[in-house]
């Protein structure tokens, strides 16, 4: 494959990112589907920003909501008389006391490749294990006939795994550069008829991305924009968004769109794009270059952006380490559920597309803690007029682990200032709507995909509950416990215990641990 559109993605090949890796084996896990599943008793969260409701019967045929019944009253014994009641053949599943919400959507779930040593079944299972039941693949990094495979195998329930979106890095197979508007159109078509859902953009010149918008708007496809540092200067978010891009990812592009007393990024001298040091440390400075918040140009920009129904997906988690690189390389859930080479891709190198720790401080960090005051403060107001804001955690790099990162970034999208129904909204009705899939998965509702997430503690509490690897709480007694951890995905009407698939995590980590004595070492330990 040849990725020729600009340096990004030349540097992505160098890193080996887009070589593949393992495909998930045939299904082992999940009970299901059934021609009737009941779930009991269980309290509602719905993607809708509705509050909590319940009891509630919730009434699944095979793969499909058939009836969603409220069977009681908070401190009020159940009417059996008032439940739904099991066919020959049916399922109960008692979830009395838990927390019942839409299955989450991923917008930007990267499978992986070689260089992180992560293979698809690794992957699959600690998404699902959080309760990730759809995902968007960014770039198809895998190539789209590997992805597209995974995808099918998917939507037959033959593999563990999220369904599936696929879009394809922009001109991702083409046997020359694509140098023309006409070329563009071209490849666009290709990549439709090829089976893709959609194109991620990192950018082009402006009238080779104007042509490739279009004719990918004119097919019905979605798309997604990196506006990496080489193009934005000439394109930025604005020019996609009139062009008719889907949404944004990150947050690159936006400030430039905000810029009000220069048109580029105010680069020191020495600067170099592929020193990843100075990437991520130049970028760490860049929200402060745009106008200020509530300001008339920062107005005019989101009000613009509303008006075109664009979607930004922050992916806030996959950045955090770079205001607080201590807390995302100490996090708890590196020694049992991450890979040894994935570990090994995140240490500080040249060559790892972001492990720019090659003197990262107290100066980068503080620099990142304003960007990120800045950024919240856009994605929250954008949020507060109206606009859609989704969840995607970019995850598998720069300390950032599968599954586990999703949920960092569900509780930095409410440090930004979402109510906590906010933050399960852009975790699912949000992502099904970017998707296109609004009317099967995002809510859970008579005639839609029976996609759910099953907690026992009330997630809205404490988003940490989600965590695989859950809360920790003081009992009355006075003992120190776990609590939470997700205890059912629901997919297509198929019930998989999460905390088995992240047993079985734990075991793939432990047998690559002992082929080579491997241990976690934190940065320049011996």
């Amino acid at each position: 494959m040849k990725f020729k559109i600009s340096i990004i993605l030349a540097f992505l090949v160098s890193i080996s990112l887009y070589a593949q890796v393992e495909k998930a084996p045939a299904r082992a896990e999940g009970d299901g589907p059934w021609s009737q599943l009941i779930i009991r008793g269980v309290m509602l969260i719905n993607g809708n920003g509705a509050p909590p409701t319940g009891p509630v019967d919730i009434v699944v045929e095979k793969n499909t909501i058939v009836d969603i019944k409220t069977v009681g009253y908070p401190g009020v014994e159940i009417d059996p008389a008032r439940r739904p009641q099991l066919k020959a053949g049916g399922k109960e599943l008692d979830a009395n006391g838990m927390y019942l919400m839409p299955g989450f959507v991923d917008s930007h779930a990267h499978i992986g490749g070689k260089a992180q040593g992560a293979n698809a079944e690794y992957v699959f299972k600690l998404w699902m294990a959080h309760g990730v039941t759809t995902v968007r693949d960014p770039s198809a990094g895998n190539g789209l006939d590997w992805v597209l495979d995974q995808k099918n195998k998917s939507e037959k329930n033959e593999i563990t795994a999220p369904r599936i979106k696929a879009y394809t890095a922009f001109g991702m197979g083409s046997d020359k550069p694509i140098s023309s508007p006409e070329m563009a159109r071209a490849w666009v078509q290709s990549n439709a008829k090829k089976g893709a859902d959609g194109i991620k953009f990192f950018g082009a010149s402006p009238d080779i991305m104007a042509a490739a918008l279009d004719e990918n708007k004119k097919l019905g496809l979605g798309s997604a924009c990196h506006h990496a540092q080489m193009d934005v200067a000439r394109w930025n978010v604005m020019n996609s968004a009139r062009a008719g891009l889907t949404s944004m990812e990150h947050w690159y592009g936006l400030p430039e769109a905000l810029f009000t007393d220069r048109t580029v990024q105010d680069y020191p001298l020495d600067y170099n794009y592929n020193n990843e040091q100075h990437r991520f440390g130049e970028a760490g400075r860049l929200w402060k270059q745009a106008a200020a918040p509530y300001s008339e140009k920062w107005n005019q920009v989101m009000n613009e952006l509303l008006e075109l129904d664009f979607t930004l997906d922050p992916t806030f988690n996959i950045y955090e380490a770079s205001r607080d690189l201590m807390r995302a390389r100490r996090a708890e859930w590196h020694e049992t559920y991450t890979m040894p080479s994935l570990w090994e891709f995140y240490q500080p190198s040249k060559i790892s597309h972001g492990s720019y720790w090659h003197y990262w401080g107290t100066e980068e960090e503080v620099d990142w803690k304003n960007n990120y005051r800045l950024w919240m403060t856009f994605i929250n107001e954008y949020k507060n007029r109206g606009g859609r804001v989704t969840a995607g955690s970019d995850s598998g790099f720069i300390f950032q682990l599968y599954g586990f990162a999703y949920i960092r970034e569900l509780e930095l999208l409410r440090e930004a200032g979402f109510h906590p129904l906010e933050v399960i909204r852009a975790a699912t009705l949000n992502g099904a709507e970017l998707l296109s899939m609004d009317d099967k998965i995002g809510t859970v509702e008579v005639g839609k995909l029976a996609d759910f997430v099953i907690v026992e503690e009330n997630p809205l509490a404490n988003l940490k509950v989600l965590y695989g690897t859950g809360a920790i709480k003081l009992t009355e007694d006075n003992e120190v416990v776990r609590v939470g951890g997700v205890k059912y995905t629901v997919k297509d009407g198929i019930v998989y215990d999460a905390k088995a698939l992240l047993a079985d995590v734990a075991k793939m980590v432990a047998e690559e641990k002992a082929k080579t004595g491997f241990e976690i070492k934190q940065p320049g330990e011996k």
